[in-house]
């Protein structure tokens, strides 16, 4: 399964109303380290489809949904379950860390 691209139009849908835990990644087009991380979230992506869902909000082109989480700088990652964020994570970080990250979250 591969992320999924998320706006501030469907943030909700996707993201708070899921049944199953969402990494949100929070990027840009623009910034380096969000395109170092992103290879390494799609393949998390398919080898942790139906476990987590992971999905991508353009800052850019989305400002509403990083500012109602108080997202300051990219890559900024959370994790959210049941509605609620219980865990977050800003900074480019190697495919093992992030992978520990999340298991060790959900």
């Amino acid at each position: 399964m591969a992320t999924v691209a998320v706006t501030d139009d469907t943030f909700d849908a996707e993201v708070k109303n899921s049944d199953i835990p969402v990494v949100v990644d929070f990027w840009a087009e623009w910034c380096g380290p969000c395109k170092m991380i992103g290879p390494a979230l799609e393949e998390l992506s398919d080898e942790m489809a139906g476990k987590v869902k992971i999905v991508k909000v353009d800052v850019d082109q989305n400002p509403n949904s990083p500012a109602a989480m108080g997202v300051r700088g990219i890559p900024a990652l959370f994790i959210f379950k049941n509605g609620e964020v219980i865990s977050n994570m800003a900074g480019a970080r190697p495919k093992a860390a992030l992978q520990s990250w999340i298991e060790e979250s959900i």
